[in-house]
């Protein structure tokens, strides 16, 4: 059901630099819905394409999707990548999030969640960013990587990143103009950095 009192926070984030358990801790402070995979999945169910077609071409950037593609995936004897293009999943996972937030307030990391929903009033745009270093070591801890390998990772997945919303949004990811707020993760750690976001979120929306 509708509501003018439902709202999305969307959070774009460094690698590494904890923006999802960020928003996680957000919608469950907050008593909503959260948004990371799941809403491939949603945008699979809702189109009835399969979850793999959506999870292969997630976050990544034009020219991924069709390597992506080549790995045999077929709808009706036809390969993917001669039915689907990357804007047309693009456009289909978008779809799902707009009917999605008509529904229900909840919080969405990443997939350029801040440009698809912009024409909503009570969409807030965060991008949560953490020093190098503070990155590095987080990546390592959580994947066990070396610190080089960890480096490599965050280089490769913030690069897909950036191509990915610079593409389809036409504005640069992680500019703070891009944004309503934006915040250093390392200043207050995890769970005060949700409160400070909870609480700007509260105030600009009036609850």
């Amino acid at each position: 059901m509708k509501s003018e009192k439902h709202y999305v926070i969307t959070v774009g984030r460094e690698y590494g630099s904890g923006g999802r358990e960020i928003g996680k801790r957000i919608a469950a402070d907050l008593g909503i819905a959260f948004y990371d995979k799941e809403l491939l999945y949603l945008a699979a169910k809702e189109s009835g394409l399969s979850p793999e077609l959506f999870d292969s071409a997630d976050e990544q950037a034009t020219n991924k999707l069709a390597y992506a593609l080549s790995s045999g995936f077929s709808f009706c004897g036809t390969p993917f990548s001669s039915c689907f293009s990357n804007d047309t999943l693009f456009n289909i996972q978008s779809e799902a999030m707009r009917n999605l937030v008509e529904k229900e307030s909840c919080v969405i990391v990443g997939r350029c969640a801040d440009f698809v929903l912009r024409e909503n009033p009570r969409c807030i745009n965060v991008f949560v960013h953490a020093p190098e270093k503070v990155r590095i070591e987080r990546v390592m801890l959580r994947e066990s990587l070396c610190r080089q390998e960890a480096l490599e990772l965050i280089t490769k997945t913030d690069k897909n990143r950036a191509n990915y919303y610079n593409y389809y949004s036409h504005k640069e990811w992680g500019k703070s103009a891009s944004y309503h707020f934006s915040l250093d993760s390392s200043l207050f750690g995890i769970e005060k950095t949700a409160e400070i976001i909870e609480q700007l979120v509260t105030e600009k929306l009036g609850f």
